[in-house]
């Protein structure tokens, strides 16, 4: 990965410094970390991101028994979640029918002796950028960890040829592990995407904001032999853009890191809106 001297520091330095995380002056003990996903429970990117980070500090999984992409921040309810505990490589496994944010909540409440000083949502297969975060269950996962003030991460593998998911979960745990070294701090919920590249071609990392461009939805229209209308649902990728953004980022083959927040309030639209505390609506 071709990088600017330096580059991948500043990057967790502006993570760092805009979620109020210090240096530490000692060392640290290794960091518990709770591994989640939507792709499943043996994805490879989890299976890749595991091996990593492994490597970093504790890991447990707490992972969807299957697939559940696309499902937003979709919660499981009024059903009993049948949980499969198992161990591999040293570490627990928690194969739990539920959603994503469900599962992460879950392992968060009721399954681990202790909570985790940081959940990472992935590998997943696929970006994740703009507007995109919001139907993401890989975001949801890690935004459920940040709505309970536990530093979070999600992370996303653009889909192409040279999808590699090793290259992809060493950046991952290089990152955590210098997190760690610092400190972690409320606050800190992140989105990654990185390109399918090779790893000699991505030209290095940005801290970029979110592109809010609408995706390109459109529907296929098909008709049955009975006369039903049906419609196939699809969406087009968004080119680069302008403005350094996520997507601007990813096209341009750098690694986007994108700080979230969970406040979606306007503080704008607050202020025009004041005048409507006066409403006679009585």
């Amino acid at each position: 990965m071709r990088t600017k001297p330096g580059s991948a520091t500043l990057a967790v330095m502006i993570i760092l410094l805009a979620t109020g995380v210090q240096c530490a002056s000692q060392e640290r003990p290794a960091p518990k970390i709770l591994l989640s996903n939507d792709d499943g429970i043996e994805a490879p990117g989890l299976v890749a991101l595991f091996d990593a980070l492994r490597k970093v500090g504790a890991v447990t999984v707490a992972a969807p028994v299957r697939e559940q992409s696309g499902i937003s921040h979709g919660m499981t309810t009024r059903k009993l979640i049948p949980v499969r505990r198992s161990e591999r490589q040293g570490a627990i496994w928690f194969g739990i029918d539920a959603t994503p944010a469900s599962c992460v909540r879950l392992a968060l409440e009721s399954l681990l002796p202790v909570r985790p000083d940081i959940v990472v949502s992935g590998i997943n297969r696929g970006e994740n950028v703009g507007l995109v975060t919001f139907y993401s269950a890989t975001v949801a996962a890690a935004r459920e960890a940040a709505f309970l003030r536990i530093p979070a991460i999600a992370v996303n593998l653009q889909g192409g040829e040279n999808m590699d998911y090793t290259a992809a979960a060493d950046f991952v745990a290089a990152l955590v592990r210098e997190i760690a070294r610092r400190g972690f701090g409320e606050g800190l919920f992140i989105n990654i995407n990185i390109p399918a590249l090779p790893k000699d071609r991505i030209k290095g990392i940005l801290v970029t904001r979110q592109d809010v461009r609408p995706t390109l939805e459109y529907f296929e229209k098909k008709e049955t032999r009975d006369g039903q209308d049906l419609y196939w649902p699809s969406y087009k990728t968004l080119d680069a853009g302008a403005g350094k953004t996520d997507i601007w980022a990813v096209r341009n083959g750098y690694i986007a890191i994108t700080p979230l927040t969970l406040d979606q309030s306007d503080a704008a639209g607050i202020e025009r809106l004041k005048a409507l505390e006066k409403l006679a609506w009585k």
